[in-house]
């Protein structure tokens, strides 16, 4: 594997702390900045309305570039907004550089994605997407739970200092290790753009993007609210908090791990695997949050489907839209992030409702029961078509006799 993808991953981890490090965050934010808890949670909303909206419009904007410079400018860009977050006492300041933020880093995860699998051979393009997508993993194992704890002992600005100085090694190691061309590097003009988005809006990808969404809202939406369901209704106390989004983490690597040495080979198994677990899983959960050893042991293994599930998805998208290098990379970043947007407004609604903070939970089973059902649809589907376009024995023998 070429060194240039672990780089890649080494800069996502920074960027995915930034995403998902205000789940353990979201009550100081609310109680500093004097907004309610469901508005503290749209600030992973706006990041992820950013990450949907700027994936294909920074993936178009920067087609021509070379990957180095656009990659390096996406970098800078989220390093400054987190300056920025970290200093201003205003919310909708902040819910502006949560956005911006996103742009960015959405920027940089199409590229990123493009970039890493044009680098390697096709048996080990899910690999490779597992090492990009590993860098999130990891910052849910590491950066993480380091962000809520900062948060905890100096406060939730402490914890967007750190990601702003994580990021700065990322700079430099983009600057040395990726390649500096445009696309695959062989000097070719980019596809049509009419040409990518026929090929990314087709029968066979729409309902895989769909079922992303769905998956990866069912785990923003627990994953957005875990720290008050653990500390309100699992009884657990706050300094338990990075241990559970460690755990998380820690789960979220071995799936990763895990799904890009088998996606290549069999992603409709993994895939479906992955599904059907995290439907109980959810509801497991939900069911379990009164008892903290159950619920502590449940987390790891739900980071590990979800991610797991995730990867073998985006794999899987990648693998279909071979017809759009560009866009691909794009399309699967927005599907990702729409879960995401999706995922906390229907959990901060659920909680707004006055059901509970058990609540989010089992939104996200429902959300995978919806994921499951699109997913046998298109299935049902495939098969019927596929029926219609077998002739049948009558047929055959009637053809056989003439």
């Amino acid at each position: 594997m070429p060194i240039a993808v672990y780089v890649l991953g080494l800069a996502v981890f920074a960027q995915g702390t930034s995403e998902f490090m205000l789940s353990g965050l979201v009550s100081g934010i609310a109680a500093d900045l004097d907004v309610p808890l469901s508005a503290a949670g749209l600030l992973t909303s706006a990041f992820a309305v950013g990450m949907v909206v700027g994936a294909p419009l920074m993936a178009l904007s920067s087609r021509t570039w070379p990957r180095r410079r656009a990659l390096l400018l996406f970098l800078a860009v989220f390093v400054a907004v987190h300056v920025v977050g970290a200093l201003t006492p205003s919310y909708g300041v902040l819910l502006a550089t949560r956005f911006v933020g996103a742009l960015a880093n959405a920027g940089f995860w199409a590229v990123a994605l493009t970039t890493a699998v044009s680098m390697v051979p096709d048996r080990l393009k899910g690999r490779a997407t597992a090492v990009v997508v590993g860098g999130v993993t990891i910052a849910c194992v590491v950066g993480v739970p380091a962000g809520a704890l900062l948060g905890e002992r100096w406060g939730w600005r402490s914890a967007f200092w750190a990601v702003a100085i994580v990021s700065l090694p990322a700079v430099l190691a983009v600057l040395r290790s990726i390649p500096g061309g445009r696309g695959t590097d062989t000097g070719a003009a980019p596809a049509p753009v009419r040409d990518e988005l026929r090929a990314l809006t087709g029968p066979r990808l729409r309902p895989v993007l769909l079922t992303m969404a769905l998956v990866q809202g069912a785990t923003f939406c627990t994953f957005s609210y875990l720290e008050p369901l653990l500390t309100r209704e699992t009884g657990l106390g706050a300094g338990w908090v990075p241990v559970s989004l460690a755990l998380f983490g820690a789960g979220s690597f071995a799936g990763v791990t895990v799904a890009g040495r088998f996606a290549d080979a069999r992603p409709v198994a993994v895939v479906a695997t992955g599904m059907t677990a995290l439907a109980l899983g959810w509801a497991a959960l939900a069911l379990a949050a009164g008892r903290p050893a159950l619920a502590l042991a449940l987390i790891p293994l739900l980071g590990m489907l979800a991610f797991g599930t995730g990867t073998a998805l985006i794999t899987r998208v990648l693998g279909l839209a071979s017809g759009a290098p560009t866009l691909a990379g794009a399309f699967s970043t927005t599907a990702f992030n729409l879960g995401a947007t999706v995922g906390p407004w229907a959990g901060g609604l659920a909680l707004d409702a006055g059901f509970g903070y058990r609540a989010p939970v089992w939104v996200s089973a429902l959300l995978m029961v919806l994921a499951l059902l699109v997913a046998a649809t298109t299935a049902k589907g495939r098969l019927s078509r596929a029926g219609e376009r077998r002739p049948s024995a009558v047929q055959r023998s009637a053809r056989g006799r003439l």
